[in-house]
């Protein structure tokens, strides 16, 4: 199986604000927290092991079935370094795939491609209109410098919560509710963006709306059509 296990069915581009979320529907939208990985950035964990590994092994690599790539991964990012990642890997799945691991880790910076297209100015002009932007990202600790540091745009934002940093992980609500009250805003009037469908699922349980992303003008017209005073696109 590719990709994290336990994706539920969710459409992109559609405002969700179910359970929790529904009284907030139709109110003012003053905060947005965006996702770090293929929200603001793009995360592409096959660019680093392109240089050494085939496609075949890349593919298995991915299969959170044969390898327990993205199991190892949400361990990490829920606080485990790389070094407790890869001897998990190592214990449950075998050497081949852990010495995999370790060499993703230690070229990590290579998965980082660039900018999502459109975010950097989407951005800049909800900072412009008043609009509080924040970040929200499951991330390993050791690992987030490679994209604070290389990526621009995480520097733009006015606060961020790491899950590696704080022991919390989406989609939990618990994370959620921290970063609500670290970064002193309000459920009701927030809006978070994340490209996976369970982590919206777990923001509408923490009380905020969500969209599921895939494209910065599709994103751009719904904050417009939730009253975001936003240059549209032409």
């Amino acid at each position: 199986m590719k990709g994290w296990p336990g994706e539920p069915d969710m459409e992109h581009d559609v405002l969700m604000a179910d359970g929790n979320a529904a009284g907030a529907a139709g109110k003012p939208i003053t905060d947005v927290i965006f996702d770090f990985g293929n929200v603001l950035i793009y995360w592409d964990p096959a660019a680093a092991l392109i240089a050494r590994y085939s496609q075949e092994t890349i593919d298995q690599f991915l299969d959170n079935d044969v390898s327990g790539f993205y199991d190892g991964n949400d361990l990490m990012d829920a606080g485990a370094t790389p070094a407790e990642g890869v001897a998990w890997m190592r214990e449950t799945h075998g050497d081949k795939w852990a010495d995999i691991l370790q060499y993703y880790v230690d070229n990590f910076e290579d998965s980082l491609t660039g900018i999502v297209p459109g975010m950097r100015v989407l951005v800049n002009d909800l900072k412009a209109t008043g609009i509080g932007v924040w970040g929200l990202s499951n991330w390993e600790k050791e690992l987030f410098h490679c994209a604070e540091e290389n990526c621009k745009i995480l520097q733009q934002l006015d606060g961020k919560l790491v899950s590696g940093f704080v022991k919390l992980r989406k989609p939990h609500k618990e994370i959620y509710e921290a970063a609500l009250k670290d970064f002193g805003i309000k459920a009701e009037t927030s809006i978070f963006i994340d490209d996976k469908a369970m982590n919206i699922v777990g923001a509408n349980e923490a009380g905020i709306r969500g969209i599921r992303f895939s494209d910065s003008r599709k994103l751009r017209e719904i904050l417009i059509a939730q009253g975001v005073n936003i240059p549209s696109v032409r």
